[in-house]
This record gives structure tokens, sequence and C-alpha cells, in this order.
């Protein structure tokens, strides 16, 4: 079992952040247990633009609002508390943050929590599973 609260990933290498958004990862890779889970929260009056070729991500919106723009489509979704978004397409997409948001998100394959987004907005492969 593992247990693990939010203030003790605080300020951890599980804790990333860049200028628009932050991300404490809370089960990753490492846990072996097929996915990895986090807390993003994303700033108001950012846009950040995501594209993961080769993870499946589910987005649970527990705070705020904004868009959702599938890059693929065009098409705009408005996100509130209470929405949900899957990228099973491994769409290219982008969040307009009206109001701070605060999400909950499985990625699958799990991440390692080392990953970095390219200029694709991108995170490179993962490792062959043996």
């Amino acid at each position: 079992m593992i247990v693990r609260t939010t203030d003790e990933i605080t300020g951890t290498d599980r804790d990333v952040a860049d200028k628009a958004w932050r991300s404490k990862r809370i089960v990753l890779a490492d846990d072996n247990v097929g996915f990895s889970f986090h807390e993003t929260t994303i700033q108001a009056g950012s846009v950040s633009e995501f594209h993961y070729k080769h993870h499946y991500e589910a987005v649970w919106l527990v705070e705020g609002k904004g868009t959702l723009t599938d890059l693929e489509t065009g098409i705009d979704y408005p996100l509130a508390a209470g929405s949900m978004y899957l990228l099973d397409g491994h769409e290219r997409h982008r969040i307009v943050c009206d109001e701070q948001m605060r999400m909950l998100c499985v990625f699958n394959p799990p991440v390692t929590g080392r990953e970095v987004h390219d200029e694709t907005g991108a995170y490179a492969a993962p490792p062959a599973q043996a």
C-alpha cells in the first residue's frame, strides 16, 4: 500500500512546474501500478499547448474555468469544475485558463516524473517495458 499527501510531495522532485502550470506527481512509473496520477494547477490568464503523442491522459477539473481546444479539429470545449476530458487519440490541445484550474490527471503509460515538454508540447516516448 502507498499513502502520500500533496504536502509531503511539495518541494520534492515530484513537484514540477513551469511559468503556467504546476504538477504534483502523486503516483509515478516507479510505483509500478501501470499509470501515473497527478494534481495539476494551471495559472489564470495562461495559454498552454500540449501533445501527449505516447500517453493517454484523463483529466478531471476540480476547480476553475477555461477552454480546451482540440487543435486537430479546432473544436472548443468549455471547462469548469466537474468537467472531464480524455485524450484517447493523442490529440494536440490548448488550454486557455480564465480562472485558476486545479485538475486531477491520470496518464497511461505512467510518466516517470522527469519528462520535459519538447517544442511541440510532447513528452518523449517512454522506455520499452521489459
